[in-house]
């Protein structure tokens, strides 16, 4: 089968979830059938990605977004009614691009990744599409509300109505539709979204994996750290689980591995936190810590930092929020906090008792193994595609 995926990144390189999810789901799908690629974007190109690409796609086509014409696009959003999300990644001169591909490679299929890129086939006809919800934007903007300054809530109560319509209007559109989890599958807000296929993110076992190295560091936090969630969560570590760690072990340490550190981030570097910034392995920053902490406050889907953790060991402390996706089973495969002495008391004992953090390590490890492997959870696409 020819299938077209159109995203609104490039999927290289893996530095965030959906470029992770698309880039998997790419390679395993390549195996059997041929793709063609057209990705967005609105930065520079890494020099890796198309030689990596072509490994798996017949055709590769990267539309480049510039600040200008995201700028008039955002204002032709805000003026029709266009959710901003969709209004950014929109783009009349790659439509046409798109349209001109489609009519030349004649796909049997369409796989558009996220609600961005609807726009690009609402006037496709008689190929049958797939569309990749991934995460419920309006719900994770629902949460964002919650801690944004009051100035910017007119802004995100208005873009979170829109979300909610789009979402629902997009639907009708596709023929199969799939998305990262249950919880978030009820979020969307249709009348028949339980035809909506259930397709968590997957973790490369073989790349991660356990290793035994010198610990140099407690607690770990992995992300890309100018995502909202992500600096949300480790301000909290940083500002109300951290003062309650270091009056019982001075020399505590957290490492914040990731790229893209936001000022306030940075800010947070202290003889007790670390923040590294971007890592050419992040297997590193695993292997070096003893526990995975991930106390996610806002924001949706299944948080892939925690699979990975998880396949290379690391017993993970995190919210219930978090686990709603993931759905291991508590002080079993993983330990949740609600407030941060639930987080303290779980760090503790971990640290302390070391047959302990080891037990909740290895059954985390065989949740994993047994629940979240790349190449069954793509066939199960193929299928529903077929």
């Amino acid at each position: 089968m020819k299938i077209l995926m159109i995203l609104p990144r490039i999927p290289y390189p893996l530095i965030k979830g959906d470029k992770l999810r698309a880039f998997h789901h790419i390679r395993e799908l390549s195996k059997e059938n041929t793709i063609i690629l057209c990705a967005l974007t609105s930065e520079k190109i890494h020099p890796e990605a198309l030689p990596e690409l072509k490994k798996y796609c017949t055709e590769v086509h990267i539309f480049k977004l510039n600040r200008i014409g995201i700028f008039i696009n955002l204002i032709k959003a805000f003026l029709t009614g266009l959710p901003l999300q969709v209004g950014f990644f929109y783009n009349a001169k790659v439509k046409k691009s798109i349209n001109k591909i489609i009519e030349q490679s004649q796909p049997d299929h369409i796989f558009c990744q996220l609600i961005r890129v609807a726009e690009y086939v609402k006037d496709v006809k008689k190929i049958e599409m797939t569309l990749d919800y991934q995460d419920v934007f309006s719900k994770g903007v629902e949460r964002r509300m919650q801690i944004i300054p009051f100035i910017f809530k007119p802004i995100f109560k208005m873009e979170y109505k829109r979300l909610l319509n789009y979402e629902r209007h997009v639907f009708e559109r596709f023929t199969n539709k799939i998305i990262i989890s249950e919880p978030d599958r009820d979020y969307i807000p249709h009348k028949e979204k339980e035809k909506i296929h259930i397709i968590p993110n997957g973790v490369d076992t073989g790349y991660y994996s356990p290793r035994e190295v010198e610990k140099k560091y407690e607690l770990l936090f992995t992300g890309n750290m100018a995502y909202p969630p992500n600096i949300n969560a480790v301000l909290y570590i940083v500002h109300e689980i951290m003062p309650l760690l270091i009056k019982e072990s001075p020399n505590i340490k957290l490492l914040i591995s990731g790229a893209n550190p936001s000022k306030s981030v940075m800010r947070l570097q202290s003889k007790n936190v670390h923040v590294s910034g971007w890592v050419r392995d992040i297997r590193n920053s695993y292997a070096q810590s003893r526990i995975f902490l991930a106390p996610m406050q806002i924001g949706t889907g299944l948080q892939n930092k925690l699979l990975e953790a998880m396949a290379m060991k690391l017993p993970c402390v995190s919210s219930a929020l978090a686990n709603m996706a993931l759905n291991a089973t508590t002080d079993k495969e993983i330990l949740i906090g609600n407030n941060a002495e639930e987080y303290v008391k779980h760090i503790t004992k971990l640290l302390n008792d070391e047959s302990y953090s080891k037990k909740i390590a290895s059954k985390g490890y065989e949740y994993v193994l047994n629940n979240y492997n790349w190449e069954t959870l793509t066939q199960k696409i193929e299928k529903i595609i077929n």
